[in-house]
């Protein structure tokens, strides 16, 4: 057993010794690394993989597979579209997906339900809050990040997916759902007496006209007599840079938005707003907590440092990097999703892993879920610039709320110089 144990290990490392020394050029330092010499690695590897595996692999897996190694390394953003992802990603930003109806959130590794979409596969299945996803089509989801797992869970309309559960402490069951057209959920409105209340639950192309007719809609409903508006980006986990941007110029008259800088000097955009302030001026608040992420918190930091809006909730994500999405082949070949610069706010801030921090601290209530930030995930940029100044103490329920955050905001329109007894900020 030994001698068979030493003769496979020297033929693995007499071929991986001949493997290395045939492609590399060596200068007085040692072995030099060239772009021209690491190509012909890959291809050499991908050869002996090819013809030695145990099982023969198909050419395109292994493309698919490197490509998604390159990309998943880099950082916690960056990873590849197959085909499929892709088109489903397309759609998703028009406003709908093939998917099974599942909000998703990871924290600690754990992928767990939020809420099945009503109406969808997953609504269907009888999936519910707090329902852990073990695997995904036979994969194990520990440790995989959010990215991931919801791109396995969308995919083209009418391909099936086996998703296993765990509830509580039940035996783990399994459930096979078809992929549908998930409608991304549209911003909702209602009026909160004097006050109008808009819900934006994902930056999608149709986000903008959406804003622009609900507040059309609540100043006919309330009339002149409007205090103000609530605008509630709690757990919209952003979506088109485009779309916050629209979103922002609609309460601003003019001065940057955000600003995009790559690794160059010259990859800098800057996006400024338009005379034109859809509310006329009128007090906004919005809410954020650790769910508000990206296209939120760029709306958040824009009408927070133009002092346009107060920020109540608790911290948010902390995802202040771009992605970008460059197809190959037109599509036919996938996407590389990839993290091509960071964002900044009107200030020059980064809030890459710091996160907006609330003007008012305002707890989300005992039974508010914790979130995985920024922070948490594997391989995330780092943070730049002076850390942030930390949240204040939080204000917390003096009795059974159903929507404490929400309660606190409209208290805060009303009396616009104080919440509970704690001094407020000036947004003169």
């Amino acid at each position: 057993m030994r001698r068979l144990f030493q003769t496979a290990l020297g033929a693995v490392l007499g071929f991986g010794l001949a493997l290395a020394a045939s492609h590399f050029a060596y200068g007085a330092l040692g072995p030099v690394f060239t772009t021209e010499n690491q190509l012909q690695r890959f291809g050499v590897a991908f050869e002996t993989v090819r013809d030695h595996y145990v099982v023969k692999p198909a050419d395109r897996t292994l493309v698919e597979n490197a490509l998604s190694g390159m990309l998943s390394d880099l950082d916690a953003h960056s990873s590849y579209f197959d085909p499929r992802t892709f088109e489903a990603m397309e759609t998703k930003a028009a406003g709908a997906y093939g998917g099974v109806g599942i909000v998703v959130t990871v924290k600690d590794g754990i992928a767990q339900v939020v809420q099945p979409i009503d109406g969808s596969p997953a609504s269907r299945a009888r999936i519910k809050p707090k329902d852990i996803i073990l695997s995904i089509d036979g994969v194990a989801m520990k440790g995989h990040t959010l990215d991931d797992v919801s791109s396995r869970l969308r995919g083209t309309i009418g391909t099936s997916v086996a998703v296993q559960i765990l509830r509580g402490n039940a035996k783990p069951f399994a459930v096979k759902l078809t992929r549908e057209q998930i409608e991304v959920e549209r911003l909702t409105f209602h009026r909160e007496g004097d006050v109008g209340y808009i819900k934006i639950v994902a930056f999608s192309d149709r986000t903008d006209p959406d804003l622009r007719m609900a507040v059309a809609s609540l100043k006919r409903e309330i009339g002149p007599g409007i205090k103000g508006y609530v605008i509630d980006l709690r757990d919209n986990g952003g979506g088109v840079l485009q779309a916050a941007i629209d979103v922002s110029d609609d309460f601003l008259n003019d001065g940057e938005i955000v600003s995009v800088r790559g690794r160059n000097a010259g990859e800098t955009e800057r996006f400024d707003a338009h005379y034109g302030d859809i509310t006329e001026g009128k007090p906004v608040v919005l809410l954020i907590n650790g769910g508000t992420a990206s296209a939120s918190e760029i709306v958040a930091g824009a009408l927070q440092d133009h002092g346009r809006a107060t920020v109540m909730g608790t911290l948010s994500f902390g995802k202040g990097s771009v992605q970008s999405i460059l197809p190959l082949d037109n599509g036919a070949g996938g996407a590389l999703h990839m993290t091509t610069a960071r964002y900044y706010t009107p200030a020059g801030r980064s809030i890459q892993v710091t996160g907006i921090v609330p003007d008012i601290v305002v707890s989300g209530g005992p039974d508010a879920p914790e979130y995985q930030r920024e922070a948490d995930l594997p391989r995330h940029l780092l943070a730049e610039g002076p850390p942030a100044k930390p949240p204040g103490k939080a204000i917390e329920p003096a009795g059974p709320s159903e929507d404490f955050q929400l309660s606190a905001a409209l208290q805060f329109l009303h009396k616009s110089l104080a919440v509970m007894g704690s001094a407020l900020p000036d947004h003169a």
